[in-house]
């Protein structure tokens, strides 16, 4: 048997119903190559590659540990780019950011031995050579329904405001989301269109949807004026538009009237479990949800490593759950904000873990709690643990900045750059304002053979970390981050004044002088480096789990002087018992 017209892709840990799928297909007279038939003193990425090249279509299937699977994904892009792409969903997972405006086939209840699907079996014969006489169109040959909720409008006369009706936007996605007969652009992606012009035709068009949501909201004091109007997105046309006049007690009614009315409007029907889903809030407490949204807003517009900013976010939080105990989103929120400034700013301060406890107590479905869950297990030495808490939150929400910074860091200290670089890489495309992560792709990029990107990297590092210090010149994250790209940039003489900067903003902080000691080495100034290293006194875990596996510290590991500098800092310290990756 020559080289499979069918690529089958999938994880390692869903092998069994790969096999099942695999025979399947064979048995609907397909040709069907997936990793077990790769053969002995071949080169394995050598015979992926040719299988991917030569087949007609690449049958992926999409489950937790797909999504954190660096193969999966790298083949999945493969057959998008090629235009063969046939998405399947095992266990109801939502597909990653970039794979989600694909018609994805759900095969949860199939079972092996049984006919191929239909609809996955009408999907692979439009790619195929394999053509079978012509028949009528299968339902799901059809054009599906694809929203893009536009952000709405926010008419208050109060930039201050606009958190409200971003929040607003945000919760109609999350419930149009629900609707399996519905297609929806994620929040990253409609956003992209804040603030701009539009043609809504155009819009449609780009992002290849049928219809356009677009609306207003103005808030004023214990009142409320929404506005929302649904558009055919190839004929211009209004299918549906209201507006909402009510006081801000009935904000939760308001959008689940919108929600139900666009359903009605697009002549959907919903199964009982969407008619639900659709109604839940997580409170009942306007003032909680408030408060809420504004914390939301702070965190992600606000500038990493803005420690203000981070308390001022907790405290929301934290004021928004003593309103609602049962209120589990501000709770997931605060405990990923508390990790944050307890890793990298106060070793001693709330690691958001108890906070993290309560809310997936109260809703398992908080990915960012996870997160935290994540960050404690592996402190604690559970790598197994650790992993397995950042598969479960890229499957609830793979399209979370916080999620995938989690699951780059946690790779990043494995030692495991290829996976953390892929994560940090889907980072910036949802926050291409995260000056940080680009600065972690300037050094992570040629150490996983991407050296091509690291220019638009350092560039994106210098531009961003220039644009946080216009609003907060103390701010040493953005700093470090734009040291970082001038030095890969070749601007040395800038970057050693960047430097100097650094040190006197901030004297005292240990990730700060650890980093600039990853700056002064790719300038070549290795004793400079060590000289810095040497400053340290008071490692954060961060420091302690990313010094043995950091990339940019690769050219003082030879000098006699890294080795007692490492083992001071590491002295009577117990970590994780990974063995980094080169």
């Amino acid at each position: 048997m020559g080289l499979a017209n069918i690529f089958l892709s999938y994880a390692r840990e869903d092998r069994d119903a790969a096999e099942g799928l695999a025979a399947a297909i064979a048995a609907a007279g397909h040709d069907v190559w997936w990793d077990r038939q790769i053969n002995a003193g071949t080169s394995f990425s050598e015979e992926i590659d040719r299988a991917l090249t030569e087949s007609e279509a690449v049958v992926v299937l999409w489950s937790p540990a797909a999504i954190a699977s660096t193969w999966v994904l790298d083949e999945a892009a493969e057959g998008r780019d090629a235009g063969k792409l046939v998405p399947v969903t095992l266990r109801n997972c939502k597909p990653p950011l970039g794979f989600r405006q694909f018609q994805t086939i759900d095969v949860t209840g199939w079972t092996a031995g049984s006919a191929l699907p239909s609809d996955l079996a009408d999907a692979i014969v439009r790619l195929s050579k394999h053509k079978p006489p012509a028949a009528a169109p299968k339902a799901a040959e059809r054009s599906r329904i694809a929203i893009c909720v536009l952000p709405f409008l926010n008419m208050s006369g109060d930039p201050e405001q606009e958190y409200f009706s971003d929040g607003i936007s945000e919760d109609i996605i999350t419930d149009l989301s629900k609707v399996s007969a519905l297609s929806v652009v994620a929040r990253n992606t409609a956003f992209t269109f804040k603030g701009e012009s539009l043609d809504v035709k155009d819009v449609a068009r780009q992002l290849n949807v049928s219809h356009v949501l677009e609306g207003s909201v103005r808030k004023a004091g214990g009142r409320v004026r929404i506005t929302a109007q649904l558009i055919d997105g190839k004929a211009g046309d209004h299918l549906w538009a209201d507006r909402y006049d009510r006081d801000l007690d009935d904000i939760f009614a308001i959008q689940d009237e919108i929600s139900q009315a666009i359903v009605a409007a697009l002549k959907l029907k919903l199964l009982p479990k969407e008619k639900s889903a659709i109604t839940q809030r997580g409170t009942n407490n306007v003032e909680a949800y408030n408060l809420y949204l504004m914390a939301h807003q702070y965190w992600i517009q606000g500038n990493w490593g803005d420690i203000r900013q981070l308390e001022l976010v907790v405290k929301l939080c934290q004021r928004s759950a003593d309103l609602d105990a049962r209120y589990a989103r501000p709770l997931g929120l605060m405990a990923i904000v508390q990790n944050i400034l307890h890793n990298a700013f106060d070793h001693s301060a709330d690691d958001g873990f108890a906070a993290a406890e309560r809310a997936l107590a109260l809703d398992p479905t908080l990915a960012e709690a996870h997160c935290v869950v994540a960050r404690r297990k592996f402190e604690e030495g559970d790598v197994a643990g650790a992993e397995e808490a950042i598969t479960r939150a890229l499957a609830l929400d793979p399209d979370s900045w916080a999620v995938h910074k989690e699951a780059a860091r946690l790779a990043y200290h494995k030692g495991d750059n290829p996976t953390a670089a892929l994560h940090f890489d889907r980072a910036v495309e949802i926050d291409p304002k995260d000056f940080y992560t680009w600065g972690m792709l300037v050094g992570l990029y040629p150490a996983v053979g991407m050296e091509e990107k690291r220019q638009h990297a350092a560039k994106m590092s210098v531009s961003e970390s220039e644009r946080a210090l216009q609003q907060d010149p103390t701010n040493g994250a953005a700093i470090i981050s734009g040291v970082a790209g001038l030095a890969a940039l070749g601007q040395h003489d800038r970057a050693r004044e960047w430097i100097a900067r650094a040190q006197v903003m901030c004297p005292d902080n240990d990730i700060l002088r650890y980093n600039l000691a990853c700056c002064l080495a790719d300038l070549k100034d290795v004793e400079g480096a060590l000289d810095m290293l040497e400053t340290v006194k008071n490692p954060t875990s961060w420091i302690l789990y990313a010094i043995n596996s950091d990339p940019d510290l690769a050219p003082l590991r030879s000098n006699p002087r890294y080795k007692p500098i490492v083992e001071r800092l590491t002295e009577g310290v117990s970590l994780p018992p990974v063995a980094p990756k080169p």
